[in-house]
């Protein structure tokens, strides 16, 4: 059984570490194909699986961040221009290092997202310390890494002997996230051979991007929530988690 068969089957753990042993491997005529049927799978999967969240926080008048026109900026499609933005990105990372097929697939197939609450218009948040996912919009990375000081910050983090490669932030820490102080931006490892997927950095669960979006939806958005000491999140909880698909 193939990999996209087995993944279709419930073995995404199982699909994706052996991905993993494949190393560069991966890109090979013999397992390509099948290895991005199962990335496309994932991810439009993912994409389902944001949707339903969102859908039901906006049922419970989740307050979210919106934009300078009052459309909230929680769930947003892939942009038009998504593959020259792509371009532009890895174009510039190209020195330091390669951006991982995972991350590129979430831009071109999920978009960007943003569960955390706005405590600018409302500071009573909902569900403190709750870490809810945040992946920063593909404009937002492209900024970042045209930046005219990034590449030379990001060479000096390749050449310490405790750090050793360069990355892209993507998403705020969870304390950050309830306008406390914290610590760095969650950050996807940029490693200098090609990858399908990467470490997802300073993030509490040690763990890849794809890992991390699997943990974030088994707590429903909100990995760092103890659901069970919460009646309202655990009503929430109750009500999505059937509704999520596994990735």
């Amino acid at each position: 059984m193939n990999f996209y068969d087995r993944y279709k089957n419930g073995e995404s753990h199982s699909v994706y570490a052996d991905i993993e042993k494949l190393g560069e491997e991966a890109f090979s005529p013999n397992y390509y194909p099948d290895v991005e049927k199962v990335l496309i799978e994932t991810f439009q999967r993912v994409r389902f699986n944001l949707e339903i969240i969102y859908k039901e926080l906006k049922n419970i008048d989740y307050v979210f961040w919106a934009d300078e026109t009052g459309n909230d900026e929680a769930l947003l499609m892939p942009f038009s221009n998504t593959n020259e933005l792509l371009n532009i990105l890895e174009q510039n990372i190209e020195p330091v290092g390669k951006l991982p097929v995972s991350m590129k697939m979430f831009y071109q197939i999920v978009g960007s997202c943003n569960f955390a609450w706005n405590y600018q218009d409302d500071p009573d948040i909902l569900w403190e310390m709750a870490d809810p996912i945040q992946v920063a919009p593909l404009t937002d990375c492209v900024s970042q890494v045209t930046d005219q000081y990034w590449l030379e910050e990001m060479e000096e983090y390749i050449q310490d002997d405790d750090f050793g490669f360069a990355f892209l932030e993507l998403s705020a820490d969870d304390l950050h996230k309830d306008n406390v102080s914290g610590g760095p931006p969650y950050a996807l490892q940029l490693n200098k051979e090609k990858s399908i997927d990467s470490k997802f950095l300073n993030e509490p669960n040690d763990t890849t991007f794809i890992n991390y979006l699997r943990i974030c939806f088994e707590n429903c958005g909100f990995p760092g929530m103890p659901y069970a000491d919460n009646k309202v999140f655990q009503e929430f909880f109750d009500k999505v988690k059937p509704q999520l698909q596994k990735i």
